[in-house]
């Protein structure tokens, strides 16, 4: 017996190659590994568990640009689990959607508000 599951997602997700994300950081600063990205949201991998339900700042960084993006962790399962650590899998729901997708795939978000760039 197969379980229908209908779609939830309203955007199309920026894997590994497309996002260009040089490095990404939960603060108060632990490294993280972005494994996709979304207008409303991301899907991270890191070696500290996110707790499902807290508030969460990413801050990220391309070449050319860097972003802090406030959001709500909505689950986190293990990832691997390997001889001397654990990675674990957190979905973050952002807070407001990024505005970088106004670049290219078809997004047109406004960029007044919808994040705080690092910095200013």
């Amino acid at each position: 017996m197969s379980i229908k599951r209908s779609e939830r997602r309203n955007a199309r997700r920026l894997g590994v190659t497309e996002h260009g994300i040089v490095t990404a950081r939960i603060r108060p600063g632990y490294q993280v590994t972005l494994i996709d990205l979304s207008p409303g949201g991301a899907l991270v991998e890191a070696d500290r568990r996110l707790l499902p339900g807290s508030a969460v700042e990413l801050q990220i960084q391309a070449s050319d640009r860097q972003a802090t993006m406030r959001g709500s962790v909505a689950r986190c399962s293990v990832a691997h689990v390997r001889p001397a650590s654990i990675s674990y899998r957190g979905a973050i729901v952002f807070d407001r959607h990024m505005p970088w997708f106004a670049d290219g795939g078809g997004y047109d978000l406004p960029f007044g508000g919808d994040a705080t760039p690092l910095g200013i």
